[in-house]
């Protein structure tokens, strides 16, 4: 896929910092002195983990440039570094490893998880959020649109970007024996947007993106304009003329 735009994953900034609001809420940890913050993004999880611990050291870790671009802008005092977490250990020392929204695109991500706990000091945290709603709407219909003429092949692949997400029970059997604690949870967000033409906005900015990017400019719109008048189809307006935009998340922390 094309480079991740910084720019149109924020403006839903509030909304997707929710969730990483939400699972920092849940990470006890007091004394910290070194935090990882994995897909950090344009850096707005890393400033909730600066805020909470002031006086750690924070590194965000991201495989977009112009992500880590515009989280160094953000918080220029603190370390960002491009790196594959599929190829990377936290360092001796590590107490949180903090990853909002991004292993769901990771191959394997189980292992990886697994690999990763396995790696953390006594005490050492794991906090996981990964968007589980690749049933809803907004995402079936990318799929049922990429299946259509002249697409079907170009886009053969792309709905593979993401798997379904295995069910809690198999997070709780691949992590609890490498742990001593272990909380999963599911939170149901119902995002109030504008209309249904900012559901397709929001999701420009990620789960869009396998089955845009491969497409030229003009197959692009061609795409859009079907996927919008489906989207606007199925996301009425309240009568105050919002949508409410529904997306399941699921949560882990995982104590070392």
């Amino acid at each position: 896929m094309a480079d991740w735009s910084a720019q149109q994953y924020l403006k839903f900034e509030d909304e997707r910092t929710r969730p990483a609001r939400d699972l920092l809420a849940q990470v006890r940890q007091k004394h910290v002195r070194q935090v990882v913050d994995i897909g950090c993004g344009p850096g707005n999880s890393t400033e909730l983990l600066a805020r909470r611990w002031p006086q750690a050291q924070i590194t965000g870790i991201d495989t977009s440039a112009d992500m880590l671009r515009q989280a160094r802008e953000r918080l220029p005092n603190h370390k960002f570094i491009e790196a594959n977490i599929s190829h990377w250990s936290p360092p001796d020392g590590t107490d949180v490893v903090f990853a909002n929204a991004i292993f769901q695109w990771v191959p394997d991500h189980l292992l990886q998880l697994k690999r990763l706990a396995s790696a953390l000091p006594e005490g050492g945290v794991l906090a996981v959020q990964m968007p589980d709603n690749l049933d809803q709407p907004s995402h079936a219909l990318m799929r049922e649109v990429a299946a259509l003429e002249p697409w079907r092949e170009t886009l053969a692949n792309a709905a593979g970007a993401r798997d379904l997400l295995p069910a809690p029970g198999v997070y709780y059997d691949t992590l609890q024996p490498v742990c001593r604690r272990l909380d999963i949870w599911h939170t149901i967000y119902n995002h109030v947007l504008d209309d249904a033409a900012a559901v397709v906005e929001w999701v420009k900015g990620t789960g869009l993106r396998p089955f845009v990017d491969p497409l030229e400019s003009q197959e692009r719109k061609e795409f859009l304009d079907i996927y919008k008048a489906r989207i606007a189809e199925v996301y009425r307006p309240q009568p105050d003329g919002r949508v409410l935009y529904e997306f399941r998340r699921l949560f882990m922390v995982l104590v070392r």
